[in-house]
């Protein structure tokens, strides 16, 4: 299967849907739920630093026999390691975990207050130094994204923010459109907090996929990158077998009303 791509700001080309890592430290459901991912087309993998799994994402490149080129890997800041040196020295420690030399996303993981302007512009270096291909921050609303603009050279290539059917983030994806920001949506299938919604099922049989797909698509057509997690090799393959259909205009007005502002992780909204 061939995921397509969409294009950042900076010229570099992102796979539309990648596997979110959060949470999967067991080597062995690791490096099942990673042969699943590349054996339907996988190649984009988003890790970080507060995951506690970027070795085993090197190693399982290592082993997957598969060109690094081919990868797109993804590593975020920990919010603990802000700061000019201790941002620089954790991400070199992240290079090493990888077992790799680049990554093609850098992420700053949380917009704690403070220090993260100067940690951004560690990001901008790393990324001048060709250590990161491209560079983002993760969980931040309209308000920290004017206050980077302020002190940043260049803008954020990524926004990767928590975006799902109950939670659709409205503003803040029009603004980032608006400053040619990719979302990548997070936690699109909600962490299952309510996969009995009527709307979602009646669509799901209407198109004769499963109710994660109908999710997924709906994310899909916002123009975002994807990031379903998953360690089943079954719901791998399924949640990237969402490119043979697309929901009609009116279907897609029937899931925007069910839209609640459901946060099912943190809201960076508290954060000044």
């Amino acid at each position: 299967m061939n995921i397509p791509e969409i294009k950042l700001a900076d010229g570099k080309m992102i796979p539309r849907i990648g596997l979110g890592l959060w949470k999967n430290t067991d080597p062995e459901s690791f490096s099942l739920a990673f042969k699943a991912a590349i054996k339907v087309g996988y190649r984009h993998f988003d890790t970080a630093q507060a995951y506690g799994n970027e070795q085993l994402l090197g190693q399982s490149i290592k082993s997957s026999g598969i060109d690094r080129k081919n990868f797109f890997i993804t590593t975020k800041i920990a919010v603990q390691n802000f700061g000019v040196k201790k941002s620089r020295n954790s991400f070199n420690e992240s290079l090493r975990r990888l077992d790799t030399d680049y990554v093609d996303l850098l992420l700053l993981h949380f917009p704690i207050p403070v220090l993260r302007n100067k940690t951004w512009k560690v990001a901008e270096e790393i990324k001048a130094q060709g250590l990161a291909r491209s560079i983002g921050v993760s969980n931040y609303t309209i308000n920290h994204l004017k206050q980077l603009e302020q002190y940043a050279t260049e803008l954020p290539a990524v926004n990767q923010i928590e975006m799902h059917v109950f939670l659709q983030q409205t503003e803040l994806s029009s603004y980032c459109k608006g400053k040619n920001i990719v979302i990548e949506a997070y936690s699109p299938l909600a962490h299952a907090k309510d996969m009995d919604n009527k709307t979602i099922n009646n669509l799901a049989k209407k198109y004769r996929k499963s109710y994660a797909q109908i999710m997924l698509r709906w994310a899909y057509q916002q123009e975002v990158v994807v990031l379903p997690k998953s360690v089943n090799p079954q719901r791998i393959e399924e949640n990237a077998d969402i490119f043979d259909f697309a929901l009609s205009d009116d279907d897609m007005r029937l899931i925007q009303a069910e839209n609640r502002d459901l946060h099912t992780c943190w809201n960076p909204e508290l954060i000044p």
